[in-house]
């Protein structure tokens, strides 16, 4: 039987260097690919490339609308971190950015004109408190009822989803919208505030202040120690006298609340009112925004910036080239292949056997 000229074989110990250069590594392996698909699509490679990773950022503007899209992708990423560091694999984040986004506008659709701008920290925790209710259900499965938080998680974006819909074209729609399903504009006392000329709100430096609160308690508090002890060593940590419910319950309460603080934003920001498209899938997204930032709430920042990047440069792509929108998330897969083909090479090598035959003898 023929063997595999190709092996894997163990390394005796983590490639440190190769961990480090593995992000970078799988963003070049990610371009190079996009280059060969751009020519089999029959586009002149250099020219899409330019206008995917290049064009969005050839002004100010640009700029801007890359940290509007970075905002809900670093949110849920940084919450997910608390998470995976636990070894709670919370897939949900869209989820719980959708129903932060309802609980968000509920209370943003409540303000009255005459209310100050202070009234959008109303809307803020709205959200959270949406998103951590929300992540509170996967915990309560996991924890009562050692339910796989990773099907639990998926299966209630879809109720989300629906929730949403059911909102937008029910008991939430503007009445004076023409019967399309949205709510009304909300008040101004209910939106964040932006920089002039620009779509760029508060919510940017929320989401960054968010990343270094959360690279805080992961990595200066006692707290974040148990998220990590109870993530590599489950037994050690009971052994330690933590309490692993606890630590179920929290990771969820957190990273939902992030999450939901995100769907708050984008319903407070960029849109100023509620529709059934509220995500284009950031949630799920941020999970690769999450490994390709090494599991690191400060790593997220840059691995957040790329993933806004193939948002923006998709959008180009579509209206300048005519391709379809599945690029993005075509580009999005590629990344996260790499970058978990790179990963294995931490702790293997590829080592090169050559072809050789094995055969077995009868009667030997």
């Amino acid at each position: 039987m023929a063997q595999f000229p190709i092996a894997m074989t163990p390394r005796p110990e983590r490639a440190r260097s190769f961990a480090l250069l593995s992000p970078l590594i799988a963003l070049l392996l990610t371009v190079l690919t996009g280059f060969i698909l751009f020519a089999a699509l029959g586009q002149d490679p250099w020219r899409a490339l330019s206008i995917f990773f290049i064009a969005p950022l050839d002004s100010l503007r640009g700029w801007t609308e890359v940290g509007v899209k970075m905002t809900p992708l670093l949110l849920c990423a940084v919450g997910l971190v608390v998470c995976f560091k636990s070894n709670i694999w919370n897939i949900g984040a869209e989820g719980q950015l959708v129903v932060g986004a309802i609980t968000g506008g509920i209370a943003a659709l409540a303000c009255d004109p005459s209310f100050g701008k202070w009234y959008v920290v109303v809307v803020m925790l709205a959200s959270a408190a949406g998103g951590a209710v929300w992540g509170g259900i996967t915990a309560l499965l996991r924890h009562k009822f050692h339910a796989n938080e990773i099907l639990v998680s998926l299966m209630l974006v879809y109720v989300a989803q629906l929730l949403l819909a059911w909102c937008v074209q029910g008991p939430m729609r503007d009445p004076q919208g023409f019967g399309f399903p949205q709510t009304a504009l909300f008040e101004s006392g209910a939106l964040l505030p932006v920089l002039s000329g620009t779509r760029l709100h508060l919510g940017a430096l929320l989401a960054l202040i968010s990343a270094v609160g959360i690279w805080l308690l992961m990595d200066r508090m006692a707290l974040g120690f148990q998220f990590k002890v109870s993530g590599m060593a489950p037994l050690a940590a009971r052994y330690a006298g933590y309490h692993p419910g606890k630590l179920i319950w929290a990771s969820m309460l957190i990273s939902g609340a992030l999450a939901g603080l995100a769907g708050g934003i984008e319903a407070s920001g960029p849109l100023g009112q509620l529709t059934p498209n509220i995500s284009p899938g950031y949630g799920f997204a941020a999970i690769i925004v999450a490994f390709v930032g090494r599991l690191s709430p400060l790593g997220c920042i840059p691995a957040a910036f790329v993933m806004a990047l193939f948002y923006l440069g998709g959008e180009l792509a579509q209206s300048r080239l005519g391709l379809p929108s599945s690029i993005t998330g075509v580009y999005q897969g590629l990344l996260l292949f790499f970058i978990l083909a790179c990963d294995t090479m931490i702790l293997y090598r590829l080592s090169w056997r050559g072809f050789s035959s094995a055969r077995t003898k009868e009667g030997n």
